[in-house]
C-alpha cells in the first residue's frame, strides 16, 4: 500500500511500521483492521478463561 514504509534492523527483518497521516484518513478502516489484527496476534499466546469467569471479573472492577 502506498504511503507504508517499513523499517528493517541489520539483518533486514521487518521491526516497524510508518504509515502516512493522509494514508491513515485515505484507508481509515483497513488501517484499523491491520491494528485490530495485530493486537489479536501480540494477544495469543495469553492465557484463555471461561466468559463466565471473564463475567465475574467484570462484575468485581464494576464495568459490567
Amino acid at each position: 500500500m502506498k504511503g507504508i514504509t517499513y523499517i528493517k534492523d541489520k539483518s533486514n527483518r521487518k521491526k516497524a511500521i510508518v504509515i502516512e497521516l493522509k494514508t491513515i484518513k485515505k484507508n481509515e478502516e483497513e488501517i484499523h483492521e491491520l491494528i485490530d489484527a495485530l493486537v489479536a496476534e501480540s494477544r495469543s499466546d495469553d492465557e484463555l478463561i471461561s466468559w463466565e469467569d471473564a463475567k465475574k471479573q467484570l462484575k468485581k472492577k464494576g464495568k459490567l
